[in-house]
């Protein structure tokens, strides 16, 4: 009989016993978030000091829900970082599932957030709520990540709390699907929110080929 989870509900344990999932601790894994950022202008400075203060303006009245970090945190960064240009196409709600058929487990979801290059999945973004903490959505996040079609070349993901952001790059090597995690971030820390958007601009640099 086969076992139906929904992806938020899936743990680092069932991602690590049923499909292979490894966590990589190597600095030199994932790179792409500490190396070769580019400046921000101070344009983009005034841009992001508005969304951070649109964030604490909005956080006086919770709760703050996901659709609410999306609007005022995630998609103003993703338009500042010229991910709504070529070659980007942005699907959202996009249902994805996984399934490990030796141990009879199906793993269904739908993602907050797709960024296409190409057909190529260039990005996975979630976003949480801002009470929640970015563990709570690691294992969802991963596990729609592990459902790209695309196993030849990086995935990169994003959890967004609107408080807190991660970045994660998946690769599926030959022992199987590996991961590592960038630094966390958080909105109260001055100057994080800008390391965030650097970030983004180097992962949107990126040749399909990673």
């Amino acid at each position: 009989m086969v076992t139906t989870l929904q992806a938020k509900d899936v743990g680092l344990n069932v991602l690590e016993k049923s499909f292979g999932l490894q966590w990589i601790q190597d600095d030199v894994f994932f790179p792409e978030w500490e190396e070769d950022l580019a400046e921000v202008t101070p344009q983009e400075r005034q841009q992001i000091d508005q969304i951070r203060a649109g964030y604490f303006y909005q956080i006086q009245d919770p709760p703050l829900l996901e659709k609410t970090i999306q609007m005022i945190v995630v998609a103003p960064l993703l338009f500042l970082a010229g991910l709504y240009l070529p070659p980007f196409r942005i699907h959202a709600e996009k249902s994805v599932e996984i399934s490990a058929m030796d141990d009879d487990i199906l793993v269904k979801g739908a993602l907050d957030i797709l960024l296409l290059r190409h057909g190529f999945w260039a990005m996975v973004i979630e976003s949480k709520r801002a009470s929640f903490s970015i563990e709570a959505g690691l294992g969802q996040l991963l596990a729609y990540m592990l459902a790209n079609p695309d196993r030849d070349r990086p995935c990169y993901g994003l959890i967004a709390t609107g408080s807190d952001f991660i970045f994660i790059k998946m690769v599926q090597s030959a022992t199987g699907p590996q991961y590592a995690t960038s630094d966390q971030f958080a909105m109260r820390r001055s100057g994080d929110l800008y390391e965030v958007f650097r970030i983004l601009k180097r992962l949107a640099s990126l040749s399909p080929g990673g």
